[in-house]
């Protein structure tokens, strides 16, 4: 997964999709953060990333989302738009023991 960078647009859009710590942190972990804005974002939000990264990116965060964050309406809508029908299973949280 790329790096996304600290510029104004994407602190911008950290701010909305993570609204509850700072946009710096929300954007140190790609994978998350984009499980968010697949979550929250919107158009806008998207259009400005996409800037920044490309479907094979957003492909990534879904192999690699944390459970718990994606809903399954945007679990089957982002599986649709980077290919992949059906999706598959979404992340399921483990509970040792």
């Amino acid at each position: 997964m790329k790096t996304l960078s600290r510029n104004p647009d994407l602190l911008t859009v950290a701010r909305r999709v993570i609204w509850f710590e700072p946009p710096e942190q929300a954007l140190a972990d790609p994978i998350r953060f984009l499980a968010y804005l697949m979550t929250y974002g919107t158009l806008d939000d998207v259009a400005v990333v996409r800037r920044y990264l490309d479907l094979a990116d957003f492909r990534e965060a879904l192999d690699h989302a944390p459970a718990g964050i994606i809903d399954e309406r945007s679990w089957a809508y982002w599986n649709a738009v980077t290919g992949r029908y059906p999706a598959p299973p979404m992340p399921r949280r483990v509970i040792p023991g």
